[in-house]
């Protein structure tokens, strides 16, 4: 999962060195948290939140595929953000 949304977001923004992502694991849920520079976090979140909600909804295409939940956020400066 951490390397499907690594894969697109580096994708998406102009610093994909700067692209930090962790993964927390649950009992049934994994949590991935996003963290981006800051110039890039409005092309990750996009108008009305529509690019982060598709990289959502293909993350949870994938999940089910696997049985797990996964729950995506966005980390802006050690706060959790969610879109």
């Amino acid at each position: 999962m951490k390397e499907f949304v690594e894969y697109i977001v580096k994708n998406l923004v102009d610093n994909p060195d700067k692209v930090q992502i962790n993964e927390v694991g649950g009992t049934h849920t994994l949590i991935i948290e996003l963290s981006v520079e800051k110039s890039d976090i409005g092309k990750i979140i996009g108008k009305k939140g529509k690019t982060i909600n598709s990289i959502r909804t293909l993350l949870m295409s994938v999940a089910s595929r696997n049985n797990v939940r996964v729950n995506l956020e966005i980390i802006e400066d050690g706060q959790r953000k969610d879109a």
